[in-house]
C-alpha cells in the first residue's frame, strides 16, 4: 500500500513544477476570497488604544467563565490529572483505545509545533516582554475549557461495531444539544464543525507544518534542497502514511515516543542556553513583569501587550477550538471527566511550559545583547538566540522543527478523519480515501506557497470556535454535574446525598 501510494503521489504531484506558476494562479484565484474570510473571523475593534480581535474576546470570555463555574478546576484538579497520566487508576477493560498518557501525548502533539518556537518571538517583538505575562495568564484559563470540552468529548463519543470510538465537538454538539431539545440545532453545528475541521486539518494541521519544515531543513544545508520540495514532500508524506495507516492506537504509539522526546529535547537546549545568560535572568524576569502592566513602546500599552499574549496563547493550545477533545475521546476509561482532567495538562505542557522557556531565551538574550537578532523575527529570532551560545544550533533546531511538524500532522489527521467520517460513515473505502488524500496535501505543502490557502485554513480552524464554545455554554452544567459526582466518589461519599449541589 506504501509503494502504491508513494507512484500515485510520485505521478500526480511530480508533475506540477512543470506548470508554471501554479502556486501564483492559485493564490491569484484565492486571495480575494481568504482576504473576505479573514475579514470577517478576524475581524478587530479598537479597544483601550489596541485592536482585538473579536474571536480572541470569545475564546477568552469562555476560559473565563469555564474557570469560575468549574471551581478553579485548573488549580484543583491539577495533581489529580498527574495521577491519572501516571496511570494510578488505570483500567485497561474499559471502553476505549488508548491509554490516558497516549491520549495525552496525541493531542499535545497536535499543539506543540512551530508557534511553540516562533510564535513566542512573534509575540515579544510586537507586544514586548510583557506579552509572555498574559499568554501565561491565558494557558491558566484554557486548562478549563479543555477540562468542559474533553470531558464531553468522552461523555457522548460514539463506539463503533469494531470496537474503535469516535468522538469530539461534532458529537457532543449534536447529541448533547439533542437532550436538551435542540436536535436541528446541534445536528447543524456539528456537521458545520465537521467541515471546518476537516479544512483545518488539510491546511494549518498539514501543509503549514510540512512546508514549514521543508523550509527549515533548506536553510540548515544552505539552499541545496532549492526546487527539491516535490522529494522532501514525498518522503514526509510516505512516513505520515506509515503511521496515521493504523490508526488512534499506531498514531498513539507514536505520539507517546516523539511528544516526550521533542518537548525534552528542545526544552533542556533551551535551559541550557537560560543557565548560559543567568546574569540576566533577574532582568529579563522582570521585563515580563514590568512590561505587563507598563508596555512602554508597545501599540495599545498595557492592552496592546495583553492582546498579543492571549491572542498568542490561545493560537497556541487551541483551547475553545475544540480538536483536541476529538483524541481525547479514545480514551479507555467510564468516567468521562477523567480525561476532563487529564486535559488540564495539555495548556499547561504547551503554553505555560514549552511557550515561557522560549520567551526567557528570547528575554535573556535581549538584555545581554538588544540587537542580538537583528532583523530577524519569530523563528529566526528563536534560532538567533540559540546560536549566540551554540554556532550549531540551526541543525538540531531544524530536527525539532521537522518532530514538532511530523507529529501535528499525524494528531491533525486524525481530527481531519473523524471530521470525514461524521459525515461520510465509518467505512474502510472512505477512511482511505481520505489517508491517501490528507498524505498528498502533505507533499503539496513542500512544493507550493501556501499564501491565501492557508488564510483560508486558519479562518475556518478558528471559525468552529464559535459553534463549539457555544455548544459548551449550553453543556457545562453537564460537566459540573459529572465533575461533583466523580469527586464524591473520589471521597468515598453517597452521591446521592449531593442531589441539590447535581440538580
Amino acid at each position: 500500500m506504501t509503494r502504491l501510494l508513494l507512484s500515485v503521489l510520485a505521478f500526480a504531484l511530480g508533475t506540477l513544477p512543470a506548470h508554471a506558476g501554479i502556486d501564483e494562479t492559485i493564490n491569484t484565484l484565492t486571495a480575494p476570497f481568504a482576504d473576505w474570510l479573514a475579514s470577517i473571523v478576524f475581524f478587530s475593534f479598537p479597544f483601550f488604544g489596541a485592536n482585538l480581535p473579536l474571536v480572541v474576546l470569545w475564546l477568552v470570555v469562555g476560559a473565563v467563565f469555564f474557570t469560575f463555574f468549574m471551581s478553579f478546576i485548573n488549580i484543583r484538579g491539577f495533581m489529580h490529572a498527574i495521577r491519572l497520566v501516571r496511570g494510578d487508576y488505570a483500567d485497561d477493560d474499559s471502553p476505549g483505545e488508548v491509554s490516558h498518557f497516549q491520549a495525552l501525548a496525541t493531542a499535545v502533539s497536535g499543539t506543540v509545533g512551530i508557534g511553540n518556537i516562533g510564535g513566542v518571538a512573534v509575540a515579544v517583538t510586537i507586544g514586548g516582554a510583557g506579552a509572555t505575562f498574559w499568554l501565561i495568564i491565558a494557558g491558566f484559563l484554557g486548562m478549563s475549557t479543555k477540562f468542559v470540552e474533553c470531558t464531553l468529548g468522552v461523555k457522548y463519543r460514539q463506539e463503533n461495531p469494531d470496537g474503535s470510538v469516535s468522538g469530539g465537538p461534532m458529537y457532543y454538539m449534536r447529541d448533547g444539544l439533542k437532550e436538551l431539545g435542540m436536535t436541528g440545532f446541534g445536528k447543524f453545528m456539528g456537521a458545520f464543525y465537521a467541515i471546518g475541521i476537516i479544512m483545518g486539518a488539510l491546511g494549518a494541521g498539514n501543509m503549514f507544518q510540512s512546508n514549514q519544515a521543508y523550509v527549515q531543513l533548506n536553510t540548515v544545508v544552505g539552499g541545496a534542497l532549492d526546487g527539491m520540495g516535490w522529494a522532501v514532500g514525498l518522503v514526509l508524506a510516505a512516513v505520515v502514511f506509515m503511521v496515521i495507516v493504523g490508526g488512534i492506537k499506531s498514531i498513539a504509539s507514536v505520539t507517546e515516543k516523539i511528544v516526550p522526546l521533542m518537548a525534552v529535547f528542545y526544552c533542556l537546549f533551551a535551559i541550557i542556553v537560560i543557565l548560559m545568560n543567568a546574569p540576566a535572568i533577574p532582568a529579563a524576569i522582570g521585563n515580563i513583569f514590568t512590561g505587563a502592566f507598563t508596555a512602554e513602546g508597545v501599540q495599545g500599552g498595557v492592552m496592546g501587550a495583553l492582546i498579543i499574549g492571549f491572542q498568542r496563547a490561545v493560537f497556541s493550545n487551541e483551547a475553545g477550538i475544540g480538536s483536541a477533545s476529538i483524541a481525547h475521546s479514545a480514551v479507555k476509561t467510564p468516567e468521562p471527566v477523567t480525561e476532563g482532567y487529564v486535559s488540564l495538562l495539555e495548556p499547561f505542557i504547551d503554553t505555560i511550559v514549552i511557550c515561557t522557556i522560549t520567551a526567557l531565551v528570547i528575554g535573556t538574550s535581549q538584555v545581554v545583547d538588544p540587537n542580538f537578532a537583528g532583523d530577524a523575527t519569530g523563528v529566526a529570532m528563536t534560532s538567533a538566540a540559540f546560536e549566540r551560545q551554540f554556532s550549531w544550533f540551526p541543525v538540531p533546531l531544524a530536527f525539532a522543527a521537522l518532530l514538532f511538524a511530523i507529529s501535528t500532522m499525524i494528531s491533525w489527521s486524525y481530527y481531519g478523519l473523524k471530521g470525514w467520517s461524521y459525515l461520510f460513515g465509518e467505512n474502510k473505502v472512505g477512511i482511505l480515501i481520505y489517508k491517501l488524500a490528507f498524505c498528498g496535501f502533505v507533499a503539496l505543502g513542500c512544493m507550493v506557497q501556501l499564501g491565501p490557502i492557508l488564510t483560508i485554513s486558519d479562518c475556518l480552524v478558528f471559525m468552529i470556535c464559535v459553534p463549539n464554545i457555544l455548544g459548551l455554554y449550553f453543556l457545562a452544567p453537564i460537566v459540573r454535574r459529572e465533575m461533583l459526582a466523580y469527586q464524591a466518589k473520589l471521597k468515598g461519599q453517597d452521591v446521592s446525598s449531593l442531589k441539590h449541589e447535581l440538580s
